[in-house]
């Protein structure tokens, strides 16, 4: 037997040991391709030994080719050729089964089903909480002695159990590389929307764009008018015009938005047009080039772009990824919105450090002057600090808590003397002048601009927030809070309001569980009804109208769910496509 003879032969039992293992890899992929579950560790540990095969294939070939046919032989090489090509493409076949096992493993995460009933279960235990707080306080407040010392310690008990549930839930919810699915999640749908505002603000030639103006100026203060914008844009979004926002002799800052914040546009911000009108509805205003919106309370005909609708193109995906899918599309839009200037950004920098503003922290707003005896009920520091006290006791089972802070923001001068002199075991931080700019007789001016700004940076920067959703400075750094996090929808305690936004359309639940009044005040409801939400009570009942009788009462919380509207917005595929290159 002469050696090269010998060697083809050697290489023709390897190649076959060889293919013999690709077809297997292959077999076990296409079957594992059925089980998501398979660790990402696993792949690539196989994808590693592809690799490795693919360069001793290599090897074989030059070997392969450097052997010398003698005379009177028969040339085997090309069947040898033939079958290395076959092995190199079942090698090519296999590294892609591989690489999409890797895709679907990395971004298929937990299901819809799965986010949605685990965010159920958060709120059924919350709920069930509410109640059980409120009953066992009404018993130990009517019955003295023994039955009022056992009451308190239920309490203790309960307000352990719940927290240590609570906990447990946070870890599932980062489990099995949930926490990464989430996080990877909330960028990319964060990033798709804001490509999609900046492609329609900047439209390529601004005196040919459709436009929509919207003037800053309402008669309210900086979280009103902020809102008031946002609804504006909200609605430019949805009819495809390029928002022109006008804040010249802004009463906080006579040189406009942008001397605060980086301008809506870049290319854009001229309203002039060949055909201007007042809006009188999206169909009506087709060949209208320019159009002018009043505020929201003037507006007719209401388009549906307004909150608390979702866009339908990505309402799937905003159901599995977020609690409150109407606030996080709210937040969308503030983000855009609040880009700082370079000088207020190194502000915010300087704060940060000469505040000593570090987490854990949880922040609390408390809202007075004006509001109380109008809008809102007057709710004492004790109030705030009962939700404080809860929510440090959660945050210990899950991080380090090496002392409890609390950013204070108020427009009441005297209440951090107040807060630090009855409760001296937590570190208070706060800029009394902030509080002192809020003043009714100080609040329009460019320094309580950058104190409410300020406050709503840093409110929105910490890990729980308890304040009174009555205030719209509160809802804004809450709305800001959403970018921040993959969900922090459930990252408050409101003394007062539910989440609403100013003008919105109705919000309503449905009823998954029926109901039987037990009493005057409550509510009857039947699987199915639709109920318009008045609000939460925080103790288990929620106040609405059943919408198929016309009754008004109350009703257990979770025997309900949302009812979150969803509306056929743009897509805007030319930003799209945009976002992949």
């Amino acid at each position: 037997m002469r050696p090269w003879t010998g060697s083809w032969r050697w290489i023709t039992l390897v190649l076959l040991a060889w293919g013999t293992l690709l077809f297997y890899i292959g077999g076990h992929l296409v079957r594992d391709s059925e089980h998501p579950e398979r660790s990402s560790r696993e792949l690539s540990k196989i994808l590693a030994k592809l690799e490795r095969l693919k360069q001793q294939n290599e090897d074989l070939r030059r070997m392969a080719e450097s052997l010398r046919v003698p005379e009177g032989q028969a040339d085997v090489r090309p069947a040898a050729a033939g079958r290395l090509r076959t092995l190199e493409e079942q090698l090519t076949q296999a590294k892609e089964q591989i690489s999409s096992l890797q895709r679907q493993s990395g971004d298929a995460g937990p299901g819809k089903n799965h986010e949605v009933l685990r965010r159920k279960i958060e709120n059924g235990v919350k709920e069930l909480w509410f109640l059980v707080r409120s009953e066992v306080r009404k018993l130990s407040q009517a019955q003295p002695g023994d039955l009022q010392r056992h009451a308190g310690v239920l309490l203790q008990d309960l307000g352990h159990q719940q927290r240590s549930i609570m906990t447990d839930l946070f870890l599932l919810s980062q489990a099995d590389g949930a926490g990464d699915w989430r996080e990877k999640e909330a960028k990319d749908l964060s990033n798709l929307v804001q490509n999609r505002i900046t492609y329609l603000q900047n439209p390529k030639d601004c005196s040919k764009a459709r436009k929509l103006v919207c003037n800053i100026n309402k008669g309210c203060g900086y979280g009103c008018q902020l809102h008031h914008v946002v609804y504006c844009f909200m609605i430019a979004y949805g009819t495809q015009r390029t928002l022109i926002l006008e804040s010249q002799n802004w009463r906080y800052a006579t040189g406009g938005w942008e001397t605060v914040f980086r301008p809506a546009s870049d290319t854009c911000m001229d309203r002039s047009g060949t055909s201007t009108g007042h809006w009188s509805g999206e169909d009506n205003d087709r060949d209208v080039q320019v159009v002018e919106l009043p505020i929201v309370d003037s507006l007719h005909p209401r388009p549906p772009y307004l909150p608390l609708a979702i866009p339908e193109d990505l309402a799937d995906r905003l159901h599995r990824l977020h609690g409150d899918p109407s606030v996080w599309w709210v937040s969308q839009f503030v983000k855009y919105l609040v880009r700082p200037q370079a000088w207020l950004e190194k502000e915010i920098q300087e704060a940060t450090t000469k505040l000593g503003f570090k987490h854990p922290i949880i922040g609390v707003h408390v809202r007075r002057t004006d509001k109380v005896g109008t809008e809102a009920a007057f709710h004492s520091i004790e109030e705030y600090m009962v939700h404080v006290e809860d929510q440090f006791e959660s945050l210990a089972l899950r991080m380090p808590v090496d002392k409890r802070r609390v950013y204070l923001a108020t427009d009441d001068p005297s209440l951090l003397q107040e807060a630090r002199t009855k409760y001296p075991d937590y570190e208070f931080i706060s800029d009394n002048s902030i509080s002192w700019s809020a003043g009714l007789h100080n609040r329009y001016t460019e320094n309580s601009l950058r104190g409410v700004i300020l406050d709503i940076h840093f409110l929105s920067q910490t890990n729980f927030l308890v304040c009174t959703f009555s205030s719209q400075v509160c809802r804004v750094a809450y709305e800001i809070m959403q970018t921040l996090h993959p969900d922090a929808s459930g990252n408050f305690h409101s003394l007062d309001d539910i989440y609403y936004f100013g003008g919105q359309n109705a919000h309503n639940q449905i009823a998954v569980h029926p109901h039987q009044p037990r009493g005057p005040d409550d509510l009857a409801l039947e699987p199915g009804d639709v109920i318009g939400v008045a609000g939460n009570h925080w103790d288990g009942y929620s106040k609405g109208i059943n919408r198929k009788t016309g009754r008004i009462g109350l009703y257990p919380s979770y025997k309900v769910k949302e009812k979150i509207e969803t509306v056929k917005y743009p897509t805007y595929p030319e930003a799209d496509k945009l976002l992949h290159f």
